[in-house]
């Protein structure tokens, strides 16, 4: 009881208020108070629950949890201050627990609570899309999280009782759910602008077309290793022509090609970023891009393949409105593939290139294309070389930021007085090839950043 009272009052003054319990005038028994533990009376009883909840809310969010453990009414009211929650246990939901506990959700991951997960295992699965505990039986060849999902019918049951709870649910995680489920979440959740859908199908877009405020939408169709399923043209297709308010789309193991690309830029007008990610489509897919014509940043991330057949430049076309362009973990393999990427990107400000692998000098050559960039920035290229790094950083004229992290080919020794010079010009430059790189003391001291100044020059 200590303990407790001793909580509730650091609770309390954390919320500005005082607490000055009564004790008695005297030690005398006749002039102590008639009512028991009167000293220990709870003030906060005199505040409305409307009056406290705007007192709690003011709170920082590292005090929620601990005041949340003063009382069942604190409990309560802090639950009704909760807005995102990741769901571990779907029987959580089921039980019906969720809507009273926390009554005012507006984003729900129901990612992990979709999966069987054994409790006393001591064996954590981790992957950059889902974490789990299993048992010690896991063969690296099986479909391991297709085996362990909750089926769909269960998945649609919550996904409704969900939409009865929740109908300003704003942003929703979900797996292995159906056409049905996710088309009573979209006529009842109107206020949905951010959906997560896990092993998806084709036609389960159905369901995600018929979400018209939609505005950020990523499918993770197929996972190595993991689960898998299908998304075709069909799907995309479909999506597009539902989803046309869409701002951001994420496209995870999905299939395709021209056609569902084409359909996306041509239906989805306020598209302004598309990220693809380990992709399986078709060759002659990169042209479809071109119809994108307000999109503003590509990623591509860990994708094994560009396009090996993009097809001839003037079917290829051009994104006018791009500016950022992001590969990260890719694999370059063919040198008409990249050629296209560039060509298809030429309009970019910003060019992120990451971990990739393949990436030579002949290839970066291709990146001359776009001359309009601004920042360039590039990790893990350990294939470049100084050459390529200048014949590319020359040809941007309006270049004013240049970063190279942890490419081990490009030697300060090889630096020309043409690279020097325009090392000096630059506003940002993070130069760390390797880690013995003196290269950015010394252009300090020379002037580096002040256009005008003295240039750097090599000794």
């Amino acid at each position: 009881m200590v303990r407790h009272l001793a909580k509730k009052h650091q609770a309390i003054e954390a919320c500005g208020l005082h607490y000055a319990p009564l004790q008695s005038l005297s030690s005398d028994p006749k002039s102590q108070t008639l009512i028991p533990n009167f000293a220990n009376i709870d003030r906060t009883l005199l505040l409305s629950d409307e009056l406290l909840l705007d007192i709690l809310s003011r709170l920082p969010l590292s005090q929620r949890n601990p005041n949340s453990l003063v009382c069942k009414r604190w409990l309560n009211l802090q639950g009704r201050l909760v807005r995102s929650l990741k769901i571990l246990d779907w029987d959580f939901l089921e039980s019906g627990r969720l809507f009273t506990r926390f009554p005012n959700l507006t984003h729900l991951d129901l990612l992990n609570g979709c999966l069987f997960s054994p409790r006393d295992s001591g064996i954590l699965l981790t992957h950059k899309l889902i974490w789990m505990q299993m048992s010690s039986g896991f063969c690296s060849n099986c479909k391991f999280l297709q085996e362990n999902l909750l089926p769909a019918e269960a998945v649609d049951k919550g996904m409704q009782a969900l939409a009865n709870g929740y109908p300003n649910l704003r942003r929703l995680v979900v797996i292995n759910a159906s056409e049905f489920g996710l088309l009573t979440v979209a006529e009842e959740c109107l206020t949905l602008q951010e959906l997560e859908l896990h092993k998806c199908k084709d036609n389960v877009l159905r369901g995600i077309a018929a979400c018209e405020n939609l505005q950020i939408l990523k499918l993770v169709a197929n996972v190595e290793g993991l689960y898998t399923s299908l998304v075709t043209d069909i799907g995309l297709t479909i999506l597009a022509q539902g989803c046309k308010r869409l701002v951001k789309l994420e496209l995870n193991g999905c299939e395709g090609s021209f056609d569902g690309i084409k359909a996306i830029g041509q239906c989805c007008l306020m598209l302004e970023e598309l990220t693809i990610c380990d992709h399986k489509m078709d060759d002659g897919w990169l042209a479809g891009l071109s119809y994108c014509e307000n999109l503003k940043t590509l990623k591509l991330l860990s994708c094994k393949r560009i396009d090996p057949s993009p097809g001839q430049d003037e079917y290829l076309g051009f994104c006018p409105a791009l500016e950022r362009l992001h590969l990260q973990e890719c694999q370059f393999r063919s040198k008409k593939s990249v050629r296209a990427l560039f060509r298809v990107c030429e309009s970019v400000r910003e060019i992120v290139i990451q971990d990739c692998w393949g990436l030579d000098d002949d290839m970066f050559r291709f990146a001359s294309l776009c001359r309009r960039v601004k920042l360039l920035s590039l990790e893990g290229c350990s294939l470049l070389r100084t050459e390529g790094l200048e014949a590319v950083s020359l040809s941007f004229k309006d270049l004013e930021s240049l970063i190279v992290v942890s490419c081990k080919n490009i030697k300060e020794s090889g630096i020309s007085p043409a690279l020097a010079t325009l090392f000096s010009t630059l506003k940002e430059l993070r130069w760390r090839p390797d880690a013995k790189s003196l290269l950015v003391s010394s252009l300090v001291r020379a002037g580096m950043g002040k256009r005008g100044g003295r240039f750097f020059k090599r000794t």
